[in-house]
Formats: C-alpha cells, sequence, structure tokens
C-alpha cells in the first residue's frame, strides 16, 4: 500500500463512522432490528417470499396471471403496512437520501458519480 493510500483509506474508515453515527443510520438499525424481532412481520415476510417465488416460477413458465401479479402485490402491500416494517422502509429511505448526499460530495471533485460509474463497465 503506498503512502498516499493509507491517508485516503483512513478517511474511508472515518467516514464510515461518522456515518453509523448519524441519525439516519441509527433509526435505520433500530427499525431493522425491531423488524429482525417481530415475529408477526417475519412471518409475513415468509410467505410474501413464497408468494413471489410461486409467481416468479409461474411467470417463467409462462404460466403467470393478473390474478398472481396481483395476489404478490397485495402481499406486499400487507407486509408494508405493518407498522414495524412501514418505520423500516422510511428509515431505509432517509438512510438511502442521506448516502445519496454523500456520494454527490465525493463525485463533485472528481467528475465521477462514484456510486453509479465507477463500478461500471462499457456505458454507451
Amino acid at each position: 500500500m503506498s503512502v498516499e493510500q493509507a491517508p485516503i483509506e483512513e478517511l474511508g474508515r472515518e467516514l464510515g463512522e461518522r456515518i453509523a453515527a448519524t441519525p439516519e443510520y441509527e433509526r435505520f438499525e433500530e427499525a431493522r432490528e425491531a423488524v429482525q424481532h417481530d415475529e408477526d412481520v417475519q412471518e409475513r415476510i415468509d410467505e410474501f417470499e413464497r408468494i413471489r417465488a410461486e409467481f416468479m416460477q409461474a411467470r417463467q413458465t409462462g404460466d403467470a396471471t393478473q390474478s398472481d401479479l396481483h395476489r404478490v402485490q397485495n402481499a406486499q402491500e400487507e407486509l408494508h403496512s405493518m407498522p414495524a416494517m412501514s418505520e423500516f422502509l422510511d428509515a431505509q429511505d432517509d438512510l438511502s437520501d442521506r448516502l445519496e448526499s454523500v456520494n454527490e460530495a465525493i463525485s463533485e471533485p472528481l467528475a465521477v458519480d462514484f456510486g453509479g460509474e465507477a463500478g461500471g463497465c462499457c456505458h454507451d
């Protein structure tokens, strides 16, 4: 590792630590833990995943119907309407917005969309 790389990586670690200390991240972690420990939400997640997997399989074989799609959508709406899940999704959106702002701040002096372009290949 070059002498110049060490300070950059240290700044990256510091940035990660500071992001972890933001209210958005703390709210996200609390909401994530609440979802993980809520048995009703976990059961609804399992049910949604089962319905979605059945739909995906039916779609691959050409047997999926509009009714099947509505069933998946209804299961997702029911899951998302649960208070713990709704809080988690809101917290996730807020954290995502905050991280997008960080991405823009990093990308601005580089003239590169760090999150969108740096990992991509062969864009037209």
